[in-house]
């Protein structure tokens, strides 16, 4: 055993909570990655600034096979929910999650990955105990909260609209 580093059985075994805390975040301190912010920002920046670009450029497509800008504009949703699925279900998102971090949170792949995870996740447990309730695991919290602050945020535009603020 290394004494320079914190051993977790050396953890467990600590009978005083402060000791055992104290040397729990030790251990923590001494077993967590070290990453660059500035790194990390970068490749956030990057990964979704290319996923907005694919975006981008399936509109474009979309556009120039003879599509509105509205429908171009859906069809770029529905691809772009597709691909982020597919990449989900073959073990890719994780991969480029893992590498860019919080580039790959642009808000519509990210939550498409959030619902498919759990959901491919938890199959082998049944349709109903499985994929029924684990699915919204992730995504559920943003769902419940996103409809929350829109009803509180919709109050507060139709108070302000009676008391002619707004």
């Amino acid at each position: 055993m290394n004494n320079s580093k914190t051993d977790i059985k050396e953890v467990i075994k600590e009978r005083s909570p402060q000791k055992r805390e104290e040397k729990y975040n030790e251990y923590v301190k001494e077993n967590t990655p070290k990453k660059s912010w500035f790194i990390n920002l970068c490749k956030a920046f990057v990964i979704g600034g290319l996923i907005c670009t694919l975006g981008q450029v399936l509109t474009n497509i979309y556009g120039m096979l003879g599509l509105d800008k509205e429908t171009a504009s859906l069809y770029t949703t529905l691809s772009l929910i597709f691909l982020s699925i597919l990449f989900t279900g073959f073990n890719l998102y994780q991969k480029l999650a893992n590498f860019a971090g919080a580039g790959t949170l642009v808000p519509i792949t990210g939550f498409a990955n959030s619902v498919a995870a759990p959901a491919i996740e938890f199959k082998e447990e049944g349709q109903v105990f499985g994929i029924g309730c684990k699915i919204f695991t992730i995504a559920g919290p943003v769902i419940l909260y996103g409809v929350f602050c829109s009803w509180i945020l919709g109050m507060l535009y139709w108070i302000g609209g009676l008391l002619g603020i707004i």
